[in-house]
């Protein structure tokens, strides 16, 4: 592989896939490998320029970047953010035939960035300031986890708790997904689950989305809401099965969103969406 200085950006430009530093981006479409792997390992992959640019300004580290020559000059002036020569930050560019072969798929959004995560939060730190949270429980689809967050970025969802078997936000379909938004939606992972001893003890009512036969429909749950002091925690689960039992059991309230021509259910990103807007903060100023 040969270095060329171009405008102060050290490109890496791969001619073989020996360096072990490419390590990072191999066997890029083995889900179970890479959902493994890369907490394990500290990472996790950023796609696209604007997810890059949301996650570096999160704070976030990068570890390199790989991409085609032809977006070079659109992601000049991310690279040039750690100073000349990139920084420590190694730059890797190289054709989509050998993009392809090292990631198994085409590199199409522009570039990849390996970033290092960063300690996760105390679900106690969430609850301590949050209003309205959203509880993910055992959601493995990837998509579902990243529009989840896009929705609770935009409709101000104060954080997002996911339980020990839910998917990774950080996985890179869940980021790509979500636009970059899990980077600005405080979340983290819970250690145990149900955990509703935790949520009363910061006065937060449990709301779960589930076709049970008490449950009150969004509308009737709406005039609990007039007192816009209550906290509330939204309880989704996965496609299918829904929520445990027992999660059921342990919650406040059981909501359903009412529904017509014969569907009975959401897709729970489209539920959430509907939830998170339903039960805004009325009190919000109007946006501008």
């Amino acid at each position: 592989m040969d270095k060329n200085r171009d405008n102060e950006t050290v490109i890496i430009e791969l001619s073989d896939l020996s360096d072990s530093r490419l390590r990072d981006y191999m066997h890029m479409t083995d889900v179970a490998l890479r959902s493994k792997s890369e907490p394990e390992l500290g990472l996790f992959m950023a796609e696209s320029k604007n997810v890059i640019i949301r996650a570096i300004d999160a704070g976030f580290r990068p570890r390199s970047f790989l991409m085609a020559p032809k977006w070079v000059d659109s992601m000049r002036e991310i690279l040039e953010r750690f100073g000349p020569d990139g920084g420590d930050v190694p730059v890797f560019v190289a054709s989509e035939d050998v993009l392809r072969t090292l990631t198994g798929f085409h590199l199409h959004r522009g570039a990849l960035a390996s970033m290092f995560r960063r300690p996760l939060p105390q679900a106690n730190d969430i609850l301590h300031t949050a209003r309205r949270v959203a509880v993910l429980e055992d959601i493995v689809d990837h998509t579902n986890v990243g529009a989840i967050f896009r929705s609770a970025a935009a409709l101000g969802i104060d954080g997002v708790l996911v339980t020990p078997s839910c998917a990774d936000p950080l996985f890179r379909r869940s980021v790509r997904v979500s636009m970059g938004t899990v980077f600005q939606v405080p979340w983290t992972r819970l250690e145990q689950w149900p955990a509703s001893e935790l949520f009363a003890s910061y006065g937060f009512h449990t709301a779960a989305l589930a076709l049970t036969p008490e449950a009150l429909t969004l509308d009737e749950f709406e005039y609990t809401l007039a007192d816009s002091s209550m906290k509330i925690a939204w309880i989704l689960g996965a496609e299918g099965y829904g929520l445990k039992d027992r999660t059921v059991a342990s919650a406040d309230t059981s909501v359903i969103i009412p529904m017509k021509g014969g569907v009975d259910s959401l897709n729970v990103a489209s539920a959430a969406a509907v939830a998170f807007w339903a039960s805004r903060v009325r009190n919000d100023p109007p946006a501008t």
